[in-house]
Formats: C-alpha cells, structure tokens, sequence
C-alpha cells in the first residue's frame, strides 16, 4: 500500500483522494485547513503549497505528489508560479512523483485537435503561466532531479466545476427557466472533461511507471456549447433554451464588476475557436475512457437543482 499526497482539497483534489484510497492506497490529502473526505485511507493535513519546506516534510515517503491546486482565475500570474515551484522542489527532494493538473491554455489557438506532442506556444499570460511551470517541471525531468508528469484537461463539466464558465454562464440560468449566455461561438466544436475523469487521469498516472516525462490528455466529450444545453434542458424536463449571445463587447462589460469575468476576455479566442482535446494516448495507456455524457448530465442538473 503506497504512500500518495494529493495538494489541494477542491472537487478534483477530493475525487483524487477518494480514487486512490478506493484503489487500496494510502492518502494525504493537503489543504491550508485540513479539509477533505472522510475516509479511512485518507490523512487529512494542513499546508500551504508554496511552503517547499512543508510540503517536502509531507510529500517524504511519497511516490507521488498530485497537484491539484488552482489560485483564483485573477490571480493565476502571481500566485500559481510559487505553488509550482514549491511543489517541484518538494518533489525533488523526496523523489516523490511529480503530477501537475493543466489546461489547454498552453498550446496557444490550434487548427484542428491537441495533441500532448505540440509545443507550447501560449497567446494569453493564462497560458504562458501553464507553459512556463511545465517546462520548468520538463526541464528538471530531463537533468534527472524529478520524475515528472502532466495532465491536461478541457473546460469542466460535472458537480464539481462550481467554478467552470459553463457552471456559471449557463446552468443556473437554465434551470431557472432563464435565457443562457456563453461567450464566442455556441456551435464550435468544444471537448468538456467530467472532474470524475481527470481524478481517475491523476491516479492512473500517479500510479503508473510509464507516465512520466510527458503531458497526458484526460478523456473527454465534444460537444458544442448549443448541444450541450440542448441536452441538459431535456434531461431537467426544461423548455428548449432560448439563447442570448455574448459578444466579447459584451463580456467586457461583464467584467467591468467581476474581476475573474475580466480575465475571461484575453481568452476569448477559445471561446470562439474550436477547442477540441484528442485523449488517445491516454484512453490506450490506461484503458481509460470518458463517463458516459448522458450520466454527467444528470449528476448537473440533479445537484444544481438542490442547491
């Protein structure tokens, strides 16, 4: 029974948990308050994960450190840098695993689907943070201090994207029989990774001995943002939605009164480009594959609706 620490208790660092323990391993799951599941392979600790000292004193007699810690979208530039470095030294001391939760953002505007072999070549700052902390995390790979790993995911979907644009833009209204907005295109082609999935992509590659050095793509649904909502309304029994577009004017404005809004414009190109993620390596790999569609809708609108 391995040793494994998991940063960050929100949904995705809970659910990793849980995967690992359900698995038969031991858990430290690290928060700034020691919050978590109930279970009993789960440790419960508390740390700050720019602290490399403490989280070095955690991640000893770990075979990996899962980070799943994201700062709040305004403040990605200042904060996230320190947790990566933290965490990477962490590892580098204790010869712990180092497995980073990413985005999409890296790659820059793509024609056609993301590959885990294209370069990082970022348009917005978000995406130059993500570039950055992986090739810092690649380069201490290739000189032989860490074992390192990346998984990548689309847009959250799921009971645990609280904070995901489509939770925020579209479902509330939805289920209150309003008009949805979503920003750019709503017919472009989208992938939408179930926080379910990236938990199961964390611990499959945590767990593995083939994993590292490289970026690995979660399993996810394309869908676009219109046929998603079309497919929510039906299962929460709703009317066919009446759509309002969001112009990037208009978001704009939105972000005006709403600090992480505003951090949505620089982004505006995903929004209205197609954003599609090819999980191929992943799904053969790992024998891995996407929740079917029809279930994470229905775990959406049931919690969204009792909330």
């Amino acid at each position: 029974m391995s040793l494994h620490v998991v940063a960050g208790a929100g949904g995705t660092g809970s659910r990793t948990a849980l995967e690992l323990a359900e698995a038969g391993e031991r858990v430290r799951l690290v928060s700034r308050r020691g919050l978590g599941p109930e279970h009993p392979r789960i440790e419960l600790a508390v740390g700050d994960t720019t602290d490399a000292d403490r989280m070095s004193e955690l991640a000893t007699g770990a075979v990996s450190l899962i980070n799943t810690t994201w700062p709040a979208y305004d403040r990605w530039p200042a904060e996230f840098p320190p947790i990566g470095a933290a965490l990477l030294t962490a590892a580098e001391r204790t010869g712990a695993g180092y497995v980073s939760l990413s985005n999409t953002y890296g790659y820059g505007r793509v024609d056609g689907a993301f590959t885990e072999d294209l370069p990082m070549a970022p348009i917005a700052v978000k995406g130059a943070v993500r570039a950055k902390m992986w090739l810092d995390a690649l380069t201490a790979h290739q000189a032989g201090r860490a074992r390192v790993a990346e998984v990548r995911a689309a847009a959250f979907l799921g009971r645990d994207a609280a904070t995901s644009v489509y939770n925020m833009f579209v479902v509330p209204k939805l289920l209150a029989g309003e008009p949805v907005s979503y920003p750019g295109d709503l017919d472009v082609a989208k992938s939408w990774s179930y926080v379910g999935d990236v938990a199961r992509t964390l611990a499959a590659v945590a767990r593995s001995e083939v994993g590292w050095g490289r970026a690995w793509h979660v399993p996810s649904h394309r869908i676009s943002v219109r046929e998603l909502t079309v497919e929510l309304a039906a299962a929460a029994a709703m009317p066919a939605p009446e759509f309002v577009p969001m112009t990037r004017t208009e978001l704009a404005w939105a972000g005006s009164e709403n600090s992480v809004i505003a951090e949505m414009i620089e982004m505006y190109y995903a929004f209205e480009h197609p954003d599609v993620l090819d999980a191929t390596a992943t799904e053969r790999a790992f024998g891995l594959a996407a929740t079917p569609l029809d279930a994470i809708i229905a775990e959406t609108v049931t919690l969204v609706a009792a909330a």
